[in-house]
C-alpha cells in the first residue's frame, strides 16, 4: 500500500505535468501563427492516435480475456470500409458499432 502523502506527491505532479504540457502549446504558443510544415503534420494526429487506442481493443478484447474474436474484427472491417468508402466518421462509427451488436448477437 502506497503511503498517503507519497500518492498525493505522485497525483499533484502528474497535474502540473499534464497541465505543463498543455500550457506548452495554448500558453506559449497559442497566439502566435505556426508554420505550414508544423500544421500539414498535427493534421494527421488523431489519425494516428486513434488506430493505436482502437487495435488493442480489436485484437485483445478484454471482454473475451484477450482472444481474438470474428465479431469484432467484422466490425472493424465494416467501420474502415464505411469510412473510406463514405468520408462520414458518423456513419462509420454506427456502422461499426450496429455490426457489432449483431455480430455479438448472432456469432456469440
Amino acid at each position: 500500500m502506497i503511503d498517503r502523502v507519497e500518492l498525493w506527491i505522485v497525483i499533484v505532479g502528474m497535474g502540473l505535468g499534464s497541465f505543463g504540457l498543455r500550457f506548452m502549446f495554448t500558453g506559449f504558443i497559442g497566439d502566435r501563427n505556426l508554420p505550414p510544415w508544423v500544421l500539414r503534420h498535427l493534421r494527421y494526429t488523431a489519425v494516428a492516435v486513434l488506430p493505436g487506442l482502437v487495435a488493442p481493443l480489436v485484437m485483445w478484447p478484454a471482454a473475451t480475456n484477450g482472444q481474438t474474436d470474428l465479431p469484432r474484427l467484422i466490425a472493424a472491417i465494416v467501420t474502415l470500409g464505411l469510412g473510406y468508402f463514405t468520408k462520414n466518421v458518423i456513419v462509420a462509427i454506427c456502422g461499426g458499432a450496429a455490426t457489432l451488436a449483431f455480430g455479438l448477437l448472432f456469432l456469440g
